[in-house]
């Protein structure tokens, strides 16, 4: 690969396709909502800091009290949702959100990339085996990676086969009739 850099020939010596990562496999799926999740989980993260940091500040400098107890419990409450039920919420809601999905053909296993609680980039290896699809589609899963749920968009694969052969659309279909005749026996 050879590119200008201001009228000087620049060669590129690497490699590896920028596709591929060696140690998780070529890459099959990019989310386009990572850099969303990862700033709504930020700004999350922070604003409860904050909140942490400034409401006794603000109790004591502006001398805000309530005399019914009802009155301090409930706006303690309120201020307690949005500091620690808002993060929380959000991390349950977004943590099986696929950033990247690496797959590596020699081993039929693939890597997932999610964010954790802290904002890091966590890995999960699985095996398409492992794969199981909800048999009711849920809102914030995709399919299962062993009992991880995973949310990806089925049009942001490049390639459709990938998406195919990670849920599997890509086996035949083998039915057993004897077992489905005994099953009818039995009923």
């Amino acid at each position: 690969q050879v590119t200008s850099f201001l009228g000087v020939a620049v060669r590129s010596l690497c490699t590896s396709s920028p596709h591929e990562h060696p140690e998780h496999g070529r890459l099959v799926y990019k989310g386009n909502l990572a850099k969303a999740v990862l700033g709504v989980k930020f700004f999350s993260y922070s604003t409860s800091i904050f909140n942490l940091f400034m409401m006794p500040y603000i109790m004591l400098k502006t001398g805000i009290g309530f005399e019914s107890l009802f009155m301090q419990a409930a706006f303690y409450g309120v201020i307690g949702f949005f500091t620690f039920v808002t993060p929380v919420t959000l991390h349950v809601l977004t943590k099986g959100y696929v950033i990247r999905l690496y797959y590596k053909d020699e081993m039929d296993t693939y890597t997932a990339i999610t964010y954790n609680a802290i904002l890091a980039e966590k890995a999960t290896v699985f095996h398409q085996k492992d794969v199981k699809i909800p048999d009711i589609t849920k809102m914030f899963t995709t399919f299962y990676a062993k009992t991880k749920s995973m949310l990806v968009n089925p049009s942001l694969f490049p390639n459709p086969q990938d998406y195919n052969h990670l849920m599997g659309y890509d086996k035949s279909l083998y039915f057993n009739f004897e077992e489905e005749k005994d099953t009818d026996e039995r009923k």
